[in-house]
């Protein structure tokens, strides 16, 4: 420990000068002098003047003193950056961050960083925007004397721009379909996405083995219903970018929830979207290599229903569909009679509620207990037809309530031709013998009906 490591720790109230004394193995009157030449002169008294170099700008003491009471009393969990911002913006002190990192790992109250591990070539960010979005999660204590939750972050790789934020209890598929809604819905769709060896993301068949070449999943269906490249990390090391980024808000999210005053994770997911990730993204984010955006905006393509678990079930005889140990009713449909034996798709929704559809159409919607929330609108086949379509269902609806109107039958002979009477025998000249009747395949042949009373069944 130098000299003005313990110089520090006397300001910083940990120890006394005579204990600094005897520690440096000098008396107590040469310690006196060293206290009057800092106090005097701060750090530079400490430095023998003969080498001729010029003398720094001098700090105050009542500086180093209120700087160290800040970072012990107030800020004491808070990171050096973000103890300086403080420092600097909330009570004016006028020191540079270099320095205050400085004083404040000579007084003990900052630790220094850890050596170098092995070396590791930085991969260089994406181009554009919207190419490459990293999803992850941390469990952390956020909130004190609250259970840990996870914080789920989606994240662009070329600007560092945080695009989703939420506090949930246990990352999963319901979390990662929420992140995935909300970005395509703001932004659009992406090239490729980010993300760990999750088992809600890929499936381990062989123990010790990589992922399986191809992915049934939930997660893994959407993205390729989508056009989304999936790519599995295979260290954290490798997810280098977004570790860094979490490291940063555990540093500073926890602090900030407590000087705000919150208690609740509610009231935490609403200070992120209205404080902390605009806050984030005003001092952390950079400029991309390239002006633009690799966003497409999505069209005719339900979220809802393809961000989802999706389970397959068919239709039972009475009209409902067993789910886990629900029984799901299906109400009555205006479309059609019913649904029964139809292969429908039961769907568990990110906010906690089920429902059911059918070739892509929602039919109903329940709560997690299985009761009947609401019916889904009329099917989208009045939607399909064209304008004068439409016009003649409405005049045939003005026609007859509900009565069925009578079609003429086509012009080509292609309908049913109406039953007609034969004509009546044409009188037989004087003297010519009548005809020989005719056999019955030869009459079905002609088409005519086999005369009534001649005994044929």
């Amino acid at each position: 420990m130098t000299r003005n490591e313990l110089i520090m720790h006397v300001i910083a109230g940990t120890l006394t000068w005579i204990q600094v004394a005897d520690i440096c193995g000098i008396t107590a009157r040469q310690m006196r002098r060293l206290k009057r030449r800092y106090e005097a002169h701060g750090y530079d008294g400490l430095v023998d003047g003969r080498g001729g170099t010029p003398r720094r700008t001098r700090i105050a003491v009542k500086t180093l003193e209120a700087l160290c009471r800040l970072k012990r009393e107030r800020y004491a969990d808070f990171s050096v950056q973000h103890f300086w911002e403080q420092a600097t913006e909330q009570h004016q002190l006028a020191v540079s961050y270099t320095w205050t990192l400085q004083a404040l790992q000579a007084a003990g109250l900052a630790a220094k960083s850890a050596g170098r591990g092995q070396y590791r070539r930085k991969r260089e960010r994406r181009p554009l925007v919207g190419m490459l979005l990293h999803l992850d999660a941390s469990t952390h204590a956020w909130l004190a004397n609250q259970p840990m939750w996870d914080l789920n972050v989606l994240l662009d790789d070329a600007d560092g721009r945080i695009l989703d934020a939420r506090f949930v209890p246990q990352e999963g598929t319901a979390s990662t379909f929420a992140a995935l809604h909300a970005v395509l819905r703001r932004q659009g769709r992406f090239v490729e996405l980010y993300t760990d060896r999750g088992s809600h993301f890929c499936h381990t068949s062989v123990a010790g083995a990589g992922p399986a070449a191809v992915q049934e999943g939930q997660v893994s269906r959407a993205l390729r219903v989508l056009g989304i490249r999936h790519i599995l990390a295979r260290s954290p090391e490798a997810r280098g970018r977004s570790e860094r980024a979490f490291g940063t808000m555990q540093g500073r999210l926890p602090q900030e929830l407590r000087v705000a005053g919150i208690t609740d994770y509610a009231a935490a997911n609403a200070y992120l979207g209205q404080h902390f990730v605009p806050d984030f993204n005003r001092r952390f984010t950079v400029t991309p290599a390239q002006a633009g955006s690799a966003f497409v905006p999505l069209v005719g393509v339900d979220l809802e229903l393809l961000l989802s678990a999706q389970h397959e079930r068919v239709v039972r005889n009475d009209s409902t569909v067993p789910f886990e140990t629900l029984t799901l009713q299906l109400p009555q449909r205006p479309e059609r009679p019913h649904y029964v034996r139809c292969p429908v798709l039961v769907h568990e929704f990110p906010q906690g509620t089920l429902g059911i559809s059918y070739q892509g159409r929602l039919l109903a919607r329940y709560g997690r207990d299985g009761h009947l929330l609401s019916t889904a609108a009329a099917g989208r086949s009045a939607g399909r037809r064209g304008p004068s379509a439409q016009r003649a269902g409405g005049h045939e609806a003005g026609r007859g309530a509900g009565r069925p109107t009578r079609r003429a039958p086509p012009a080509g002979g292609g309908g049913v031709p109406r039953r007609t009477l034969p004509a009546p025998p044409r009188p037989l000249p004087h003297g010519a013998a009548p005809p020989s009747p005719r056999s019955v395949r030869q009459r079905v042949e002609h088409g005519s009906p086999p005369p009534k009373g001649n005994g044929l069944r």
